[in-house]
């Protein structure tokens, strides 16, 4: 009778554990975009009625080191979206909506505050903004996601020194998780583009203290995710910094975002830094912000710029994708990781005269190697007990359309699971 009633309670928690996940869902969003509120060319409730219309469920504008959240006029003519993107404004929104005045002979438009047009945008469990700051210091950027106060930038540091880009990156992190335990209210703070005028190398990454995300795909043409040939990828950053981490250093697990970094609603695509690049699917029971953060912190997301996922499982030793297909496309994964014992040594990069260059220095292939690779839509992964980490990485046959640079597929990056660091 014992024995009857604990597979009976077994069974029952199974079937509840399976209807707790059974209620969770993913959600798409962008965290990093741009708006007339600093350098973007169109009107915050412009951008935020295309993503909604695109099936995003939750947006983040990070302007340059504003919020919108005070009065601002700007010129129809003069501002970078110019009379385009104001007759638009006044054909999706109305005269009714759009406050228009002239001063001086010039006409000005009134910026909606973001708890103005939220208004009409927000639906639960459908669409929300999410109020962030893009704290932006020389080259050295950090998105503040859920930010409830502005934060200003230290400027104060030499942006060719090492220490100098640490020191500016960490005062902007300790910014935000300052304000996030004086304020209880749940933000974080991401590194933005490192390859963006080659400011941020993985070394400086590395040192950071208390940050657990970095972009690893930026939909904005001039951030070179790629690399270069003096230059590591965003990808090849992501597998030096997490073994070095996890390995040496004792610090935290990095998780790796795709975001638009959108500034550009009108022209031609490839030309410019377009929206629909690179988003992140964040799994959770309800479209709120601290449900989102709270996943995200977890690693429970995937990041990408094009493949969807129907199942994603982060086990302790076990990482199980479903690709939900798509007719005629194929699907590449690669397990990506580092083995305990790796060769750790690196060397530096020489300029044209045997100069020491300030970029990433070249590491062993032992680093951020390919485990494993897969073609099948529920490819899998089980540690062996000597990985540092493993992550993933999909992708597809398809090319990339709207792509930020040339010869893009579609791809998707799944977070790493720590392993044995010793």
């Amino acid at each position: 009778m014992i024995f009857l009633r604990v597979v009976f309670l077994l069974i029952l928690s199974s079937l509840l554990a399976s209807s707790q996940d059974a209620t969770e869902r993913w959600w798409k969003g962008n965290l990093h975009t741009h708006s007339l509120w600093s350098d973007g060319d169109d009107y915050p409730e412009m951008i935020a009625a295309w993503y909604k219309q695109q099936g995003y469920h939750f947006l983040a504008l990070s302007d340059h080191n504003v919020l919108s959240d005070h009065e601002r006029w700007v010129s129809i003519g003069k501002n970078r979206g110019g009379e385009l993107a104001f007759a638009k404004y006044i054909q999706r929104f109305g005269k009714e909506w759009v406050e228009v005045r002239e001063v001086a002979g010039e006409k000005q438009v009134r910026l909606k505050t973001l708890q103005e047009f939220r208004v009409p945008l927000e639906e639960a469990n459908r669409f929300l903004m999410v109020q962030s700051e893009e704290i932006t210091a020389r080259d050295v950027h950090v998105n503040a996601t859920n930010i409830q106060e502005r934060i200003l930038p230290y400027t104060g540091f030499d942006p060719k020194s090492s220490d100098g880009v640490v020191q500016a990156m960490q005062r902007s992190i300790d910014a935000v998780l300052e304000q996030r335990r004086r304020t209880g209210v749940p933000m974080f703070p991401h590194i933005n583009h490192p390859n963006f005028k080659w400011a941020i190398t993985a070394e400086e990454l590395m040192r950071l203290d208390h940050y657990t995300f970095f972009e690893v795909y930026n939909g904005h043409p001039s951030v070179y995710n790629k690399g270069d040939g003096e230059h590591a990828s965003t990808d090849r950053v992501w597998d030096i910094i997490l073994t070095e981490r996890l390995a040496r250093l004792g610090k935290g697990v990095v998780f790796g975002l795709a975001t638009d970094d959108s500034h550009h609603y009108h022209g031609e695509p490839a030309k410019l830094s377009r929206p629909g690049r690179g988003w992140v699917m964040v799994r959770a029971k309800e479209l709120r912000v601290q449900d989102l953060i709270v996943a995200l912190e977890a690693g429970d997301f995937y990041a990408s710029s094009g493949v969807t996922l129907n199942e994603m499982r982060r086990e302790k030793d076990r990482l199980s994708l479903a690709i939900e297909p798509e007719k005629g496309v194929t699907y590449t994964t690669e397990f990506i990781g580092t083995r305990r014992g790796y060769d750790a040594t690196s060397t530096e990069v020489l300029g044209p005269h045997g100069e020491a260059l300030r970029v990433t220095r070249r590491y062993s292939p032992d680093i951020g190697t390919v485990l494993a690779t897969s073609r099948e839509l529920t490819p899998s992964y089980t540690l062996q007990g000597d990985e540092i980490y493993v992550r993933a990485r999909i992708t597809s046959s398809k090319p990339k359309p709207n792509a930020s640079e040339p010869g893009e597929f579609e791809q998707a990056w799944i977070q790493p699971i720590p392993g044995a660091a010793k």
